[in-house]
């Protein structure tokens, strides 16, 4: 059985192909159109997933929809009733796309794609924890998946057995985690559905003072994790912004104006509506525990990427192991989606893989040496050739030990929202200056946001406080006391962003405000070539951590091409690109001359 899951219509387009129960290709549609978060149907994901399973359309048994479309239209209708005349704005806005093609999405796909067999719908909570189970390592687990909404979920309990997930209890629209953490992020100037990891990494800089304003007005937070609204503070549920002026009266004023400088304020919420988040997700994990009895706890949803609440959720040690999906927010639906059709619909039977069987995310498209060369070639390119891989690690290695910033370009393009390594810029670790340069002379994005620790997994407990894998980005912890560096009396009176340029650490570049790190665990099992070049640096420097953050500048996609790398590396000060074996030195390039304002083509966000 050859399957497609389609996500579509509302953002992170994606599609995946699997077959008899092993995932082929997945891919977002942003990286191929270069628009972020593109929504559109995703016609070009689809073409890359069928030339990578070698599959025509023809030769499909099913496709897949992520969501059930009429439940959705009637939910919206049902909002729009209950606020009228109140949200008829946002309803004219809605409705003409609605009836133009959202509600007729089996003639949509057959007319894009040419396809006259079947196609099927799961509702969305059920894509997103057939994401999260399936993949995974366990036999049986309990499944949360938490977002903004669905077609009525906004958050949803489930338990996977083998080869059938079931969905126990849900929680529905207008209430909402994912649009609670939204708000505020709309409320603090960034902008909704990408500017959650702004107001997660923000959140060190302040101080949580207004959690109990949150509980008092905000949100009635039960023990067992379900809550209620207040929707008099919000606006989201049929007005085109998510918060209201009574919302504003609480916190002092209006939302912050995007792109405007950050306050004292903005640190304060953020850093509250992260503790609020944490508390009510560690008393969903705790009610999961008690309902299902499971060992085993899988993650979905957008709010499944907060990897500081799920940092939290492991360290509780409500259950034995957790398994989060990578690609957690809609774009994964696709997965799920197919993985519904195999399993669901037709009831393969499912072979677990040790590890887990997302294959490190790598899912994506590839370009050989072979096509590399050509590309170079053709635009007459500057570069040279490692004829090895081991000479191409080790001249690599000492460019990023003298703190040279390096694109690197390998292998299959990740699936999901972080580069793990093979669309990836990477920088040294021990620099104190890397965090800046990187932030302001490379992605071109606000300097207090972090980045994420590369580490050889088999040394990442000698360098943070984590007992288990974290091959996904999606874990916080600590870095060890060992390594960690003492602040002195003058530097402990600083407040808010005027710690961000004290060393706290002996990896500086990557060590938090809060001497937290993002942990990418890399393992040779599932990507050695980037295992292969940590190592080397290791060699070098006695330091097995590197700077991993994705290759893209804000408000684009990740690169996905050669084109595109190179692109972005010209347009930035990246010192070195490396594709495949090939090694571009800046020093060495041409003047390189921009045909359109690309900050123009990318709307920042």
């Amino acid at each position: 059985m050859t399957i497609l899951g389609i996500s579509a219509f509302y953002h992170d387009a994606a599609a995946c192909i699997v077959r008899d129960g092993v995932i082929l290709a997945a891919a977002q549609e942003e990286r191929f159109s270069r628009k972020k978060h593109d929504e559109r149907f995703p016609r070009h994901a689809i073409a890359y997933c069928l030339q990578e399973a070698k599959c025509s359309v023809a030769g499909l048994d099913e496709v897949v929809f992520y969501d059930k479309p009429f439940l959705k239209f009637n939910r919206l209708l049902e909002t729009y009733l209950e606020s009228a005349p109140k949200g008829f704005r946002s309803f004219i806005h809605a409705i003409p796309v609605w009836l133009k093609e959202k509600l007729w999405l089996s003639d949509v796909i057959a007319e894009e794609l040419k396809y006259e067999g079947k196609v099927l719908f799961t509702e969305h909570h059920e894509a997103h924890a057939a994401s999260a189970f399936f993949p995974s390592p366990f036999e049986r687990a309990a499944i949360i998946t938490v977002d903004g909404v669905g077609e009525y979920a906004t958050t949803s309990l489930a338990v996977g057995i083998d080869n059938k997930v079931t969905i126990l209890a849900e929680q529905h629209f207008p209430h909402s985690l994912g649009l609670l953490y939204s708000s505020f992020t709309y409320f603090t100037g960034f902008k909704v559905n990408s500017g959650e990891y702004k107001l997660m990494g923000l959140a060190p800089y302040g101080e949580p003072k207004y959690v109990q304003t949150i509980y008092d007005h905000l949100i009635d937070l039960r023990e067992d994790g379900s809550f209620a609204m207040d929707m008099d503070y919000f606006n989201y549920s049929a007005g085109l912004t998510m918060t209201n002026d009574r919302f504003a009266s609480l916190f002092g004023g209006p939302p912050r104006t995007p792109e405007s400088p950050l306050t004292q304020r903005e640190m304060d919420i953020a850093a509250s509506i992260q503790l609020v988040t944490e508390e009510v997700m560690l008393k969903m994990v705790r009610h999961a525990k008690d309902v299902t009895g499971e060992k085993n706890l899988c993650l979905a949803g957008g709010v499944a990427l907060n990897c500081v609440a799920n940092g939290k959720i492991l360290r509780s040690n409500i259950f034995d192991s957790i398994w989060i999906q990578p690609a957690a927010g809609d774009a994964g639906g696709a997965l799920g989606a197919a993985l519904i059709g195999c399993y669901h619909y037709n009831n393969t039977k499912r072979n677990i893989t040790k590890g887990d069987s997302q294959q490190g995310s790598y899912m994506g498209s590839s370009y050989s040496d072979e096509m590399i060369n050509s590309f170079l070639k053709e635009k007459n390119i500057p570069h040279s050739y490692a004829a090895d891989c081991d000479v191409l690690c080790d001249r690599v290695a000492s460019l990023i030990a003298e703190e040279n910033v390096v694109g690197w370009f390998q292998g299959r393009m990740e699936f999901g929202p972080r580069a793990l390594g093979n669309r990836s810029i990477l920088g040294d670790a021990r620099s104190p200056q890397m965090q800046k340069k990187m932030n302001l002379k490379i992605k071109y994005r606000e300097s207090f946001r972090p980045f994420a620790p590369a580490v050889l997994a088999e040394h990442a407990s000698q360098w943070f406080d984590i007992g288990c894998e974290s091959p996904y980005m999606l874990l916080v912890a600590d870095v060890v006391k060992e390594k960690q560096l003492t602040m002195s009396e003058a530097q402990k009176q600083l407040w808010g962003i005027d710690r961000l340029n004290i060393a706290r650490s002996e990896i500086p570049a990557v060590t938090h405000v809060d001497y937290s790190a993002r942990i990418q665990t890399v393992h040779s099992e599932t990507n050695p070539r980037f295992h292969q070049l940590i190592s080397a640096f290791y060699r070098k420097t006695e330091c097995p951590v590197i700077v991993n953050t994705s290759f893209n500048v804000r408000g684009e996609p990740i690169v996905e091409s050669p084109d595109d790398a190179y692109r972005c590396f010209m347009r930035t000060e990246m010192d070195v690109l490396v594709l495949g074996n090939y090694i571009l030195m800046k020093s060495a390039q041409p003047a390189y001359e921009e045909k359109d304002d690309w900050r123009k083509k990318y709307e920042l966000d």
